[in-house]
């Protein structure tokens, strides 16, 4: 199979470039490295489209092992023919080679396969072949007592079971089959209890399968699951009759009226009941795929959150019984005390806890409080802002989501990082760095921990799991990683290096000392050169021996970067550095690309890392809002317009958070004038947004909001 053409053509790239990317992948590169630092190769592709492209050509190679398999299996057989050998060649999915292998693939006891034991598989084929003669006629010689055909209807029985499996068993019947149930079936649904609750809307519930919303499906898949539902594939079965009778029916002959009820058992039986488990699997990947995109888009928005840098934060994770936790940290997340203290208690027990809290602002200069938005959140942000206006610093507090804190808390690697605190300690810790850092913090936690997505413990796992990897080693390499700041879990989502190796890289700079450039890492252990040449990009030290070891510029390319600055006339010291750099025009860079024998996209990038060493993407992206007052549902009223903070989008509108314990729904329809096919077209995880209130239900706790209309 050529795989270079058959990608080129269905990503509408260039063959080349495609034929490069699959050899940069078969010799071990990673994507992001791909993506960065081979541009001109590939015709700057970015991650995902590379990523999508890796995923194709694993599939076709999967397709073409199966392929052959297949092939031998028939070929042992003794039954490979040409006409199937082409048809094997010509199949472009696996359903399709599937089909194909059906009539060969060894079967358990079946009907047909009795009827065969019964000596009756030759009557099956002189019905299917004889046009003239009676069907008693034919059926009275296979009559035999000691195989149990007593009667000529005991064979033509047997018979119709055979032909209704043969039938079955066609790859173009089922082909045409499949697609016309996909055209014309409808996914329904049937309630099974009098109390549906959170699946009422489903009760009776009916929509084409080709215009079913993904969610839907999902919803309805967990209903079953659940007892809830009685879910099937509603298709007239007067087409398909028609399909298979145009193959083998036989007009105005002996056996027509038997062939058309031996294709009725045979698409009633057998063809229906499969179809109809593929087309729901079809669906229900095709839903966990666009959930799964979903959730890696809202993961990828939650961890390019911009960091909060060099402030002293607390972090305060809520509780009823247990108390509320208290961790202070500075501004590189370095644990400077920690408190247990009672804000939902006595009256006493208030006054003493914010006797503590006011101590740790003032004895560590606290700038913000992070809250975490679990239980008793809302009784403590009141609390917060009670001590907030009575303290005359200016300190401002901040809601943030902790999902996932508990399970990191709880972890070995928690335990490994934090061992002198127990683990409701390590949750306030670990909210407070992930507002310093939701990217060094988050990356800790196992994605689908983190709650940005929607049905994400019914997606297959593996396929979950591999796509919200991505996105992580996305953002991480986007990011950078400070050699010698960042942690050895950290470390390991940056490409080409092994958790080994990031263990070893971090036990190396604690015996060693900082690291002093990046070519030191060639000492660290098990970090061979490939390691290097792939991670190396995307290590950042900060006041080491080269500045370009602040930058993204690869050590392969340090010699163009100061082959470029002496063209220029400058130095990495340069007041007019940036001023010269931004003032390149597309033409001249082309000559200074031709010039230095380097490619204009490569070329590009290195001047962007020049203008700003140690960039951190993030720090362009809309800031956190901070608070210093509280507000409850009870404080809502209907047509109040408030900022608020996108929080998760889903396949029918977004979650927002307004500052009070429930977070507010704008429905798909509300959030602008313009028809959108999904919310993710314009809102993202992390936006800030205006919003009007236009529907309360307090008893519920539930919050229509409104974005188009704020």
């Amino acid at each position: 199979m050529e795989y270079s053409k058959i990608i080129s053509a269905e990503f509408s790239a260039n063959e080349t470039h495609i034929n490069n990317i699959i050899t940069l992948l078969d010799e071990g590169n990673t994507i992001p490295f791909i993506a960065r630092y081979r541009k001109e190769m590939h015709g700057t592709m970015d991650d995902q489209k590379i990523r999508n492209i890796a995923e194709r050509l694993a599939y076709l190679r999967n397709l073409d092992a199966r392929r052959q398999e297949i092939t031998n299996l028939i070929a042992e057989q003794g039954n490979l023919t040409d006409e199937i050998t082409n048809a094997l060649n010509s199949a472009t999915t696996l359903t399709e080679l599937e089909d194909i292998y059906r009539p060969f693939r060894p079967k358990r006891k079946t009907r047909a396969s009795v009827a065969k034991e019964k000596g009756l598989e030759p009557l099956a084929n002189e019905i299917l072949n004889n046009t003239d003669t009676l069907l008693e006629t034919l059926a009275e010689k296979y009559i035999n007592a000691e195989k149990g055909v007593e009667t000529t209807d005991d064979a033509l029985a047997g018979a119709m079971d055979i032909i209704a499996e043969i039938i079955s068993d066609n790859a173009e019947i089922r082909k045409r089959i499949r697609n016309l149930t996909r055209l014309n079936g409808f996914l329904t649904a049937t309630g099974t209890k009098e109390d549906m609750g959170v699946y009422e809307m489903y009760t009776q519930f009916s929509e084409p399968i080709t215009k079913v919303a993904g969610h839907r499906v999902l919803a309805v898949n967990r209903a079953e699951k659940e007892d809830f539902l009685r879910v099937h594939i509603d298709m007239p079965d007067e087409k398909p009759l028609n399909v298979i009778n145009s193959v083998y029916g036989r007009a105005n002959t002996p056996s027509a009226e038997f062939l058309e009820n031996a294709a009725a058992d045979s698409y009633s039986r057998l063809i229906f009941p499969s179809i109809e488990r593929e087309i729901r699997a079809e669906l229900t990947e095709a839903a966990s795929g666009a959930a799964i995109k979903l959730f890696g888009a809202n993961l990828k928005q939650l961890l390019m959150q911009p960091p909060v840098k060099n402030k002293v934060v607390i972090g305060l994770d809520p509780g009823y019984r247990t108390g509320c936790k208290l961790a202070v940290v500075n501004g590189i997340g370095k644990v400077l005390d920690t408190a247990v203290i009672y804000p939902t208690h006595s009256a006493a027990q208030v006054e003493n806890s914010k006797a503590t809290l006011k101590r740790m602002i003032e004895k560590h200069s606290a700038e913000i409080i992070a809250i975490g938005n679990g239980t008793a959140s809302r009784e403590t942000e009141a609390f917060t802002a009670q001590v907030l206006s009575e303290i005359p610093q200016k300190v401002q507090y901040i809601i943030v989501n902790e999902a996932g804190a508990s399970v990191y808390s709880a972890s070995k690697l928690a335990a490994e990082e934090m061992p002198e605190f127990d683990l409701t300690l390590r949750s306030a810790v670990s909210i407070a760095r992930r507002l310093q850092d939701p990217l060094a913090e988050l990356v800790k936690i196992e994605p689908k921990a983190i709650g940005v997505g929607q049905y994400q413990h019914d997606m297959p796992k593996k396929q979950l799991e591999e796509s919200l990897e991505g996105v992580v080693e996305y953002c991480v390499n986007s990011v950078g990683a400070d050699l010698n700041t960042a942690s050895a879990s950290l470390l390991q989502h940056i490409s080409g290096l092994s958790g080994a190796v990031c263990k070893n890289i971090v036990a190396y700079r604690e015996e060693n000392g900082s690291f002093k450039s990046r070519n030191e890492l060639k000492k660290v252990s098990k970090l061979g050169p490939k390691a290097f040449e792939q991670s190396a990009g995307f290590l950042r030290i900060s006041g080491g021996k080269n500045p370009l070891d602040n930058t993204g510029v690869h050590p392969e390319s340090y010699n163009i970067a100061e082959n470029l600055l002496n063209e220029l006339g400058l130095t990495l010291s340069s007041e007019n550095l940036c001023h010269v750099l931004n003032s390149i025009t597309s033409e001249q860079l082309g000559l200074l690309a031709q010039k230095l024998n380097v490619g204009v996209p490569t070329l590009s990038d290195i001047a962007k890392e020049l203008i700003k060493p140690g960039r951190d993407p993030r720090d362009e992206l809309p800031k956190p809002i901070f608070k210093t007052d509280v507000m409850g549902i009870d404080d809502l009223k209907e047509g109040m317009v408030l900022n608020g903070t996108v929080r998760n989008v889903i396949d029918f509108g977004a979650f927002v958070d307004i500052g009070v314990h429930q977070d507010g729904l704008v429905h798909v329809s509300q959030i602008c004038d313009s028809f959108i096919k999904h919310p993710s077209e314009k809102l993202s995880v992390g936006d800030n947004v205006k919003v009007k209130i236009i529907g309360l239900d307090k008893a519920k706790n539930r919050i229509s909001l409104s974005i188009k209309q704020a």
